[in-house]
């Protein structure tokens, strides 16, 4: 089984930071893509940034130069760090890991519970 789990948001005033962390735990042969998704109210669960296992980075246009996703493969570990906020990004933040556990046959996609971000003006 793979777990993963979410740290880091809360509350903080417009052109604040923030740093979310994401663990993914459990039976992992190999971690694939990771990936930061969120989902305002009202809205669909949109993409922020993926990063490759090997480092390659892509972002969505709204966050772009604001925010910076990095890993740390011997950690299992994910980051989104958060600049420059606005209320525009105030949502739930998901983390995505696309793993092959152990003696499994195929690649899945685990998901967090989420983290709240919310910016004040």
């Amino acid at each position: 089984q793979v777990h993963v789990v979410e740290s880091g948001g809360g509350l903080v005033q417009a052109g604040g930071s923030l740093r979310l962390s994401c663990l993914a735990s459990g039976s992992i042969f190999r971690i694939y893509d990771l990936g930061w998704y969120r989902q305002a109210p009202g809205k669909q669960r949109e993409l922020v940034a993926r990063v490759s296992r090997g480092g390659d980075t892509n972002y969505a246009t709204s966050v772009k130069g604001r925010f910076t996703i990095s890993r740390d493969n011997a950690k299992n570990t994910v980051y989104l760090q958060m600049n420059s906020l606005s209320p525009e990004d105030t949502a739930v933040y998901y983390c995505r890991a696309d793993v092959m556990a152990v003696q499994a046959m195929r690649v899945n996609d685990y998901w967090g519970q989420g983290t709240q971000v919310t910016v004040s003006s």
